[in-house]
């Protein structure tokens, strides 16, 4: 089968032809037909796992996908042939992903019925960026009449947190260029700040001069997570998805620190298939490209500034 892949870490992803997967007791072999682009793919294929899994090479990239179920493993119950499908499939540890022709994923692993009318490049973007998404707003206790900042809003998960702290009640404020403030409004966002035109909290004060309820940040460092704090209200809540707060600091201080990484489980994919049948959740792709063309979209991912999610179409 085709599949991108590399030969080592640090090593350019690179087109090859491996052999098919074959599901085991409790496993689904899916075709898959398009797969999604996380930033986590490439920091996987540079070596962000290499302390902590035994990896085997070549290793084939990727972790979201949309596809058709090929065939059931022994004792699979919940899935059946010819079923649309999507989920995150990597098992890095046996060298699989999602870009490629053909993935395994576990029957009681994430992977769920695609939702509705749904084109499998669409659902491809889904498991990763919105399940993170839906799962950071549940754990800030974002609630009705709250204020909410999101940080980092013109990507995929950004984008899904707008929408969900939105349809949960709360002021959405997201932070995006001129250029995108349209496209955030019509996801839910009552404001949007530019942190090209000068210091987010200035802009934010500006208008709510007492503070807000909660940061959401998919971007910012230590340094710039420690400025934006400043903008808490007693109480509020701060959840970065790259580990730049410390808990303990924030907490002294009568505020709530959480470090999140999302992990896609059936019961949150089910959920998200829920919410965009019934048109509370978008998923805007904004870049399709054909899978030979992986490694220079995991390069342009790497420089940042996403403005939807990148799909590859197998």
């Amino acid at each position: 089968m085709r599949a991108i892949a590399v030969s080592e870490y640090g090593a350019t992803p690179a087109l090859m032809n491996l052999p098919r997967p074959e599901p085991g007791p409790g496993e689904i072999l899916v075709r898959v037909i398009a797969a999604g682009l996380n930033p986590l793919d490439w920091k996987i294929a540079e070596g962000m796992l290499k302390d902590s899994v035994d990896v085997p090479f070549p290793l084939i990239l990727g972790r979201d996908g949309a596809g058709v179920v090929e065939e059931a493993g022994e004792g699979v119950t919940r899935l059946r042939h010819g079923e649309q499908v999507f989920g995150a499939f990597a098992m890095v540890d046996r060298g699989l992903g999602s870009y490629a022709e053909y993935a395994l994923v576990r029957e009681d692993g994430p992977v769920a019925r695609m939702p509705d009318g749904m084109i499998y490049t669409q659902a491809a973007a889904v498991p990763t960026a919105s399940a993170t998404a839906l799962a950071m707003v549940d754990q800030a206790r974002i609630d009705t009449g709250q204020t909410v900042l999101v940080v980092g809003a013109t990507g995929g998960v950004g984008q899904g947190a707008v929408q969900l702290a939105s349809r949960a009640g709360a002021k959405v404020i997201a932070t995006a260029r001129d250029d995108m403030a349209g496209t955030m409004r019509r996801l839910g966002a009552d404001e949007t700040v530019d942190h090209s035109a000068g210091d987010l909290n200035r802009q934010v004060l500006a208008v709510h001069s007492d503070g807000i309820d909660a940061v959401l940040d998919m971007v910012g460092d230590t340094r710039s997570a420690e400025h934006l704090m400043q903008l808490l209200r007693p109480g509020g809540t701060y959840i970065s998805t790259t580990w730049s707060v410390n808990p303990d600091s924030l907490e002294a201080k009568g505020l709530r620190g959480v470090n999140f990484q999302g992990q896609p489980s059936a019961e949150l994919l089910d959920r998200l298939s829920d919410l965009i049948d019934a048109g509370a959740l978008r998923v805007r792709v904004e870049r399709e490209v054909p899978l030979e063309q992986a490694a220079e979209a995991l390069a342009g991912n790497r420089l940042g500034g996403a403005r939807g999610k990148t799909v590859l179409r197998i």
